[in-house]
């Protein structure tokens, strides 16, 4: 699992001093192939900018995908055959860390130590919002129905919501310190995770914030997206779904030491997850669960997942400053591990669980509420 002084070490530089505005630079990258057997490919485009720890990754309106370049302050756009082209965020250690498609043909992005939300369109012109408090330390990023742009603030424990012209309102979550982190819409309005709280979040479109609890509450949940049966989220060493009236279903990961982060609705109508340990996962909608490893995966550390417009799964490499593409066809082999998952019950008082490293690194000026997600 991810954590050693090697990896922290490189984390402690991404956000370190200021590297100033950065000039779109576009590359077309020379792919790094992994084979992985029968259920098709796993190819690597290496990002040119060195530590760009690419962090959130979306499909674009363009056939493109985008991503953020967390550590050195740029939005990065790759076809899919595989050309890169950067764009500079204006703000210096602005750290952007999620992105979406936004309802004007735009892709929208949070830029968690500057406190702001920010705006790129298909041809790179960038735009920032900043939000109303300091120290909101913005990270999950989604459109919602109401083609608003709905994003979790970390650092005051509040949802907010975004119109296209920069309004903001804000709606707070009643469990205190529950640092929320990703969000997606769904059914009945925006769900989201609480990581430390141990809860799975929801805000209708009347604004009323309805919180779930995990089983035993140190699940630690991470990403979430719609998918069949509810909403799908990823937790501590498992992956579970949430029915739009709140039953939860916990399916345990093969094995006991991956930390799955990312996770998105696939073309074949399953799962499609990422471990931090150097798998992509695929779970059915009855919890079968198969893997495929990207190699060296637990030193690149697979972080976000979308579906491409190529109806492929792609992917960021978060220390292997890359992005990935596994080819995901439906029906193609069974991976070399392979397991169904279960209900987890509740277990018992007072145990302690590990919480999963996960990749959230500050810097100075960072608010104090964000530092649950230092390393």
């Amino acid at each position: 699992m991810p954590g050693t002084p090697t990896i922290r070490r490189r984390l402690n530089r991404l956000v370190a001093g200021s590297l100033g505005a950065l000039l779109a630079v576009a590359v077309q990258t020379a792919p790094a192939r992994a084979d992985v057997g029968d259920v098709g490919d796993v190819t690597e485009y290496p990002i040119t900018t060195s530590d760009s720890f690419p962090a959130g990754i979306t499909a674009g309106p363009d056939r493109a995908m985008w991503f953020t370049e967390s550590g050195v302050d740029k939005i990065g756009r790759i076809t899919t055959g595989g050309a890169i082209t950067e764009f500079a965020v204006p703000t210096a250690s602005s750290f952007p860390f999620d992105i979406t498609q936004g309802p004007d043909r735009a892709l929208w992005f949070t830029e968690g130590s500057a406190d702001k939300i920010g705006r790129i369109t298909a041809a790179g012109a960038v735009s920032e919002f900043p939000l109303p408090v300091a120290g909101s330390f913005p990270l999950g990023i989604t459109l919602g129905a109401d083609r608003a742009l709905w994003f979790t603030e970390a650092g005051t424990n509040k949802i907010g919501r975004m119109r296209p012209d920069g309004a903001v309102t804000e709606y707070a979550i009643p469990t205190p310190e529950s640092d929320p982190y990703h969000i997606a819409a769904g059914p009945g309005g925006v769900w989201f995770t609480e990581e430390i709280a141990g809860k799975i979040g929801r805000v209708d479109h009347f604004g009323k914030v309805t919180e779930y609890p995990l089983p035993t509450g140190f699940e630690f949940p991470s990403d979430i997206a719609e998918g069949p049966g509810g909403m799908w989220f990823t937790a501590t060493h498992q992956v579970g779904r949430i029915t739009p009236k709140g039953k939860i279903t916990l399916f345990p990961l093969p094995n006991p030491d991956e930390g799955a982060d990312g996770i998105t609705r696939g073309p074949d109508g399953n799962m499609w997850y990422a471990d931090q340990a150097g798998h992509i996962g695929r779970i059915t909608p009855k919890g079968k669960v198969t893997e495929f490893p990207v190699t060296g995966g637990s030193d690149k550390v697979p972080f976000n997942i979308a579906t491409g417009p190529d109806h492929n799964i792609w992917f960021t490499e978060l220390l292997g400053n890359a992005i990935g593409r596994l080819d995901a066809h439906p029906g193609r082999g069974h991976g070399p591990h392979a397991s169904v998952g279960q209900p987890t019950p509740k277990g018992p008082q007072g145990q302690r669980h590990e919480r999963p490293h996960r990749m959230r690194p500050c810097g100075p000026g960072t608010p104090r509420a964000a530092a649950p997600f230092c390393r």
